[in-house]
């Protein structure tokens, strides 16, 4: 049986898509000044929601690392309406010139930037990439139907509905944000071809594979986020001890932290007692290689740990015979998300750069960087390990898709197929 709620729902938010494609950047950009300062007006109300979603979630055990994700405090609001505002002074992406032709006289062809409608966005727990994914969508004109993890839903209810009492308030279309409740309704969202142009599923490589097998909806993919550092033997080993520690310590509950630190053989005896103490310090559980346990003492690292990501105080380290096994290991074992290489050699880094097949690969820095705020995109609606459409964190420019505009006067193909016109094909821009 359909679930007529729900089709009702995409039906709405696709009416809301086309009018919300026309809307003029000053319009947008007034709607998410108006989400900043209702966010902010009611941020007592936010938190004490998402009190009630911590102590439920506490009762029902859900693991540490999601607890720290669900939680939205003052600093947290902080953070987002910050990032609201970073939004609002980016340029549009929507209606930019990508391409201009000149197929004739008087027969112009433009590439122009476009939204692409209506998008699905599964999440975890963290209510602050309600805020993002839907403040995203706005900017770029995409109607959005959100599905948060349910151990957030009294904070993400209180979220959407300041959200668009805000954009109610500036004159957006009704129905552009909608809320689902319950894992059925994600189930009949998939099947909503007709309605929705993308799905954008955050989670595990099994639950991303579960949408793209039950869906004929395009599925941007955001897999696991089993990220390396390989540290190089012309590595500085202070920096090197810097940025490891930062990817692994800085928060553990996220994507682009480390899972993996990959050393080079020939610095590994030196490197690995200095990185032990420091992450020890930090309170993270090590575990190696053989060649790694023969210098320092941690647990077993077996083959399942290369494929795992933590999300923990808890790392992986493998001692490698030089670049080539560092690179093979990450292509082996990661998920396309971010690797770093810390190293002085220009030449290593970028073959290191140019052969590991990430979306995301650093020179020299933590992977934490992997980030859609971090990198000027206004925040992100997730990063995406795909090779098609939109790669790495998923950003305004990943929200919209082109359009062809041909403008002429009378022209028609016959004149062109008998040879009265011929084509000039002038690129203008």
């Amino acid at each position: 049986m359909k679930n007529t709620k729900i089709r009702d729902m995409a039906s709405l938010a696709m009416k809301a898509s086309i009018e919300l494609a026309a809307l003029s950047p000053e319009l947008k950009n007034d709607a998410l000044n108006c989400i900043a300062e209702t966010l902010l007006k009611n941020k007592d109300k936010i938190i004490e929601a998402n009190q009630e979603d911590l102590e439920r979630s506490q009762k029902e055990n859900i693991p540490a690392p999601l607890l720290k994700r669900l939680k939205f405090d003052e600093n947290k609001i902080k953070d987002v309406v910050s990032g609201i505002h970073s939004l609002v002074k980016l340029d549009d992406p929507v209606g930019k010139v990508l391409m201009h032709t000149r197929l004739d006289d008087g027969l112009e062809l433009y590439k122009v930037s476009c939204p692409i409608g209506v998008i699905g966005i599964i999440f975890e727990s963290r209510p602050d990439a309600l805020v993002q994914i839907s403040t995203l969508c706005l900017k770029s004109g995409n109607s959005v139907l959100l599905k948060g993890g349910s151990e957030a839903s009294k904070t993400n209810h209180i979220l959407a509905e300041l959200i668009l009492q805000a954009t109610k308030k500036a004159g957006i279309p009704l129905g552009w944000i909608q809320l689902l409740e319950t894992r059925a309704d994600v189930n009949e969202m998939l099947k909503m071809d007709e309605y929705i142009d993308l799905i954008i599923p955050r989670g595990s490589n099994e639950f991303v594979r579960y949408i793209m097998d039950n869906s004929r909806i395009p599925v941007l993919g955001h897999a696991d986020g089993i990220c390396h550092c390989y540290v190089h033997e012309d590595a500085n080993l202070d920096m090197a001890v810097s940025i490891v520690t930062d990817s692994k310590t800085q928060y553990v509950a996220v994507c682009n932290a480390t899972e993996t630190l990959l050393v080079d053989e020939s610095i590994a005896s030196v490197f690995l007692p200095r990185i032990k103490t420091k992450l020890e310090e930090k309170g993270v559980e090590l575990l190696g290689c053989e060649k790694t346990r023969k210098i320092i003492p941690v647990g077993e690292a077996t083959e399942e740990d290369w494929k795992t990501e933590y999300l923990d105080l808890k790392l992986s380290i493998r001692v490698v015979t030089g670049i080539r096994q560092a690179i093979e290991h990450i292509n082996t074992y990661g998920s396309g998300h971010t690797d770093s290489i810390i190293t002085k050699n220009k030449e290593a880094a970028e073959m290191f750069m140019n052969l590991v097949d990430s979306g995301n690969v650093f020179w020299n820095c933590s992977t934490r960087f992997s980030d859609g705020f971090r990198y000027g995109f206004g925040a992100e609606v997730g990063i995406s390990t795909s090779k098609i459409h939109a790669r790495g964190p998923v950003g305004l420019e990943g929200l919209v898709i082109y359009k062809y505009k041909l403008i002429g006067d009378g022209h028609i193909v016959e004149d062109y197929a008998t040879g009265k016109k011929t084509f000039k094909h002038i690129r203008i821009k």
